[in-house]
């Protein structure tokens, strides 16, 4: 998935952009308005998140102008200003949703597979492996007879695990693509972020039979059987 970023906030483009990246999208990034305005025009870009205050060219003004053009694509506005009339006019001016900084990526990543989802057929929402299966939108995972809600850590962890059943990924890869932690901090907050998961999961059935499995000495993987 193509994503345009359009933000002259140098700290907060590349906070987005590390983010978004780590979760599998591929990210364009323009600094102003008026470059905005250009590439959002292009049907290369499947979601667009505009800043509300840029140089130049308004957020807001770049966003009326899209509209106008009868481009479709959707858009999070970002911005400062987080009034309520402020939203109101971010909505009116044909925004699809409105974050307001500053924002957890976390937040903003759920918000982008919400407004996508309401886009995507059904069978493109959910993840399945076996009996294990994670609602991408409902952000709730379902194991025989358990269905449990995730907390937003937790939800990435499996998501990752879950989209290369039978791979072993090591904590070290865990931490980058979850806490966007990029080294060794010497923590074991993967470990408790599985057992978390598994007692979650383990209500109706030995945590044995759980597909969350431990490799020892390297890190975690979803069995594929």
């Amino acid at each position: 998935m193509k994503i345009l970023l359009v933000e002259d906030g140098p700290g907060i483009a590349e906070f987005v952009i590390h983010g978004l990246t780590a979760q599998g999208y591929e990210v364009e990034h323009v600094l102003d308005g008026e470059q905005g305005l250009k590439k959002a025009r292009e049907p290369a870009f499947e979601l667009i998140i505009l800043d509300g205050m840029l140089p130049g060219l308004d957020g807001l003004d770049v966003l009326k102008q899209l509209r106008l053009d009868g481009v479709k694509t959707p858009v999070i506005m970002l911005s400062a200003r987080t009034d309520l009339p402020n939203r109101l006019l971010g909505f009116e001016s044909g925004a699809d949703d409105y974050l307001p900084k500053p924002f957890f990526i976390e937040e903003l990543v759920a918000r982008i597979k919400v407004l996508m989802g309401r886009r995507t057929p059904a069978s493109a929402q959910v993840l399945q492996v076996g009996e294990l299966s994670l609602n991408l939108v409902s952000r709730r995972v379902f194991w025989q007879e358990v269905s449990a809600s995730l907390s937003p850590r937790e939800f990435s962890l499996l998501e990752y695990l879950m989209q290369s059943p039978g791979q072993i990924f090591s904590r070290k890869k865990i931490l980058a693509h979850v806490w966007q932690i990029d080294f060794d901090p010497e923590t074991n907050v993967v470990d408790v972020c599985i057992q978390r998961l598994k007692r979650k999961l383990s209500r109706t059935t030995n945590e044995s039979a759980l597909p969350i499995e431990s490799v020892r000495g390297v890190g975690y993987r979803i069995r594929a059987d």
